[in-house]
């Protein structure tokens, strides 16, 4: 007879559960200081068009009775319809659709509100808006012939002459942004046997600040040469007890420089990015250039010079702080080979 094995007792496998975690207010708190930073790691221009664009949306919301924070995706989508029915840029729509996004997640509403809609409508727009005739328009560059009879029409006897002789030569041979301009103290610049090698501490793509080291040569010629001209800026300044801080400054009337004890009034001490747009763009006028040039002239300018005399792109990415493979490079380049290497070029036509 086969002996009957006894029932097996089931075994039980509990896992080790954790102990609730005991949070406290003190978890979810953040201090003052904290909050002042977190403010403030968002560039300043970006700041200041986020709160624009938000405080139109916000006033819109309120007129309509609707709910600005946080907004429904039909919100949007009609407030993206009434940009459009004021005739905006696409990229201006693009941009308030951002706004309102990054407005949303920094109070916590992440991915709200639903952009589809909106982001249809834009489409739709930028389609019609082509087939009007309209176009995106980029800065002209300011390639080397245009630069020569510019710096040639500044007077080199006045400060402002001075200043400017030094601002536009070092900005095109650094390939410059116009935030790195005005970010500029004489403390980034050091003078060497080769040249100028400037420390750009921080630029658009560099928000973290890693910063990087730009090197401009001596120019071939006198007139044309950043380094000389720099050098009779910053000797200029140091008459004025202006060895230290900003690099360029305003100059009002007077002929006083912002940052002197005597400038009357709270003068800017250091030229913004779009006083530094305006000297460029004067300059050409005074000139008697017709193409309207801007700040970010210098640095197209410089980069589609540098290809069309044979510098390889990736050298050119490396010295603007681009990205080697950025539209942006590529877009200069296709501008010179649009004729350079054009496929109806030379075949007997």
């Amino acid at each position: 007879m086969t002996a009957v094995e006894p029932a097996r007792s089931p075994v039980v496998v509990r896992p080790e559960l954790s102990q609730p975690v005991a949070y406290t207010d003190a978890d979810f708190t953040i201090a003052a200081e904290t909050v002042d930073q977190l403010i403030n790691a968002r560039p300043e221009n970006t700041r200041r068009t986020y709160k624009w664009v938000w405080d139109q949306f916000e006033c819109w919301c309120n007129d309509e009775g609707r709910v600005a924070l946080p907004a429904t995706a039909q919100t949007l989508t009609d407030y993206v319809a009434r940009l459009i029915g004021a005739d905006l840029s696409p990229a201006t729509v693009d941009n308030a659709i951002g706004a309102i996004r990054s407005e949303h997640r920094r109070a916590g509403h992440r991915h709200t509100p639903d952009t589809e809609a909106a982001l249809e409508l834009l489409r739709a727009y930028r389609r019609d808006w082509t087939d009007n005739g309209n176009c995106t328009h980029k800065a002209k560059p300011l390639l080397l012939d245009a630069l020569r009879t510019i710096i040639d029409k500044i007077p080199t006897d006045t400060l402002a002459g001075t200043r400017d002789r030094a601002l536009l030569l070092l900005g095109f041979n650094m390939m410059a942004r116009r935030s790195e301009l005005s970010r500029l103290n004489h403390s980034d610049l050091s003078e060497g046997d080769e040249g100028l090698t400037v420390h750009v501490r921080r630029s658009k793509t560099d928000q973290s600040a890693m910063g990087a080291e730009v090197n401009v040569p001596f120019g071939q010629h006198a007139e044309t040469c950043a380094v000389r001209a720099v050098a009779v800026w910053r000797a200029r300044l140091s008459e004025r007890g202006l060895s230290n801080g900003a690099l360029f400054r305003p100059i009002d009337r007077h002929g006083r420089i912002g940052g002197e004890p005597e400038t009357a009034g709270r003068a800017a001490e250091r030229l913004t990015g779009k006083s530094i747009s305006d000297i460029v763009h004067r300059r050409a006028v005074e000139a008697g250039l017709r193409d309207h040039y801007t700040g970010h002239s210098l640095r197209a300018g410089a980069a589609t010079s540098a290809y069309a005399a044979g510098v390889p792109v990736s050298v050119i990415a490396a010295h603007g702080r681009w990205a080697e493979k950025s539209p942006v490079v590529l877009s200069y380049i296709r501008a010179v080979d649009k004729w350079k290497n054009n496929p109806m070029k030379g075949i007997g036509l």
